[in-house]
């Protein structure tokens, strides 16, 4: 991304953003920009939509796509989990399977199962089975030792 900045003397201040396609980038910073800039864009009902990162429940990669699940909406997001946890390196979220990832915040209760996993159930009852692979660093956190 290349970022030309100049200073005027007098005039008003403004700013332009150029893209060839609506990406996470460009949206963050356009949250910036507009004073949203702790919110994430997707997509619901054909329309983009902007939340707050705290409302999210949990998000799911399903066939190379990935969808943020909140009380009551789901958004398909730009990226993958990955890029999702690199960009937004919070406390919140912790990667629970090799497809999802939770927030901490949401969990309404646990549960320990068989083979050393995790029932998470979140506020809106959901149920996500956080598996033997990260079960351990999650036990770490709620102690924690992150």
């Amino acid at each position: 991304m290349k970022i030309d900045i100049q200073k005027i003397a007098e005039g008003e201040e403004s700013i332009v953003i150029r893209y060839i396609e609506p990406n996470p980038a460009v949206d963050r910073i356009v949250g910036i920009l507009s004073g949203q800039g702790g919110r994430l864009w997707g997509k619901a009902d054909g329309q983009r939509v902007s939340i707050e990162p705290a409302a999210i429940l949990y998000l799911e990669s399903v066939d190379d796509a990935v969808f943020a699940y909140t009380a009551d909406k789901v958004l398909r997001m730009e990226g993958s989990l990955s890029s999702f946890m690199s960009e937004w390196a919070d406390e919140s979220f912790f990667r629970c399977s090799k497809s999802m990832v939770i927030n901490i915040n949401r969990v309404a209760s646990l549960k320990s199962l068989s083979s050393n996993r995790i029932d998470a159930t979140m506020e809106g009852g959901e149920h996500i089975i956080i598996s033997r692979r990260y079960a351990s660093e999650f036990r770490r956190i709620l102690k924690g030792e992150r």
